[in-house]
């Protein structure tokens, strides 16, 4: 199973997702966001996050109208997978490949901690080794990580199942507590907090793990 991380100016969880990704037994490469196409043969790929372009504009805007985003959407619209992790689901938004917008924190800070998540659904290949309604405790650090929609769209993922975690004692402000969300198809999705951070013993929580190892074993089987 080949995946790729992309790297923009300002990414600085590209490593961790890098590492979680092989340690799951993936084959990784890096992409950098000037390369017109992606590596031949790519089943998944991660937007890491960080601060691309320096959050200038809106955070992710200037990431997403970079080289790469037009080699990355061609692969969303064969049905290839791909994830954004924080900035990167910032990415994916502003790109149009997921719905609603990440705006400023409602306390207008920056939060860094471990909070508690409950996986909302098992039903797409990133969340399916974990069980429904399952307690887990990923890092978060972001500072524009308030997930906004209007009420129709936020019906609509409630409805068909596409909310993938939701914060149990919410951080941030997001409506209706959502932390990730799931494409139309269930191969695309953006999460605020980090399972890269949570994926070995040395992070000191491996709740993260089930993530990557079950992207990988869901895409080898498939």
């Amino acid at each position: 199973m080949k995946a790729a991380v992309l790297q923009f100016p300002g990414s600085n969880c590209d490593r961790d997702m890098f590492t979680a990704l092989k340690k799951a037994g993936a084959d990784v490469s890096m992409v950098w966001h000037k390369d017109a196409e992606l590596p031949e043969g790519v089943d998944i790929v991660g937007v890491p996050g960080g601060f691309s372009y320096g959050d200038y504009l809106r955070c992710g805007a200037i990431a997403a109208n970079s080289p790469v985003l037009a080699s990355l959407k061609k692969h969303v619209e064969r049905g290839g997978y791909a994830f954004g992790i924080c900035n990167g689901f910032q990415v994916l938004t502003e790109a149009r490949l997921l719905p609603g917008a990440l705006l400023r924190n409602a306390g207008l800070k920056y939060i860094c901690k471990t909070t508690p998540l409950e996986v909302a659904t098992t039903d797409s290949p990133y969340t399916s080794a974990y069980t429904q309604g399952q307690h887990i405790g990923i890092p978060i650090a972001h500072h524009d990580g308030n997930f906004t929609a209007d009420e129709d769209t936020l019906d609509m993922l409630e409805g068909e199942g596409r909310v993938a975690f939701r914060y149990l004692d919410n951080p941030n402000g997001s409506k209706r507590d959502i932390a990730g969300i799931l494409s139309e198809n269930r191969r695309v999705l953006g999460m605020m907090p980090h399972p890269e951070r949570a994926a070995e013993p040395a992070h000191g929580n491996e709740d993260g793990k089930a993530f990557f190892t079950s992207l990988v074993d869901a895409l080898v089987s498939a």
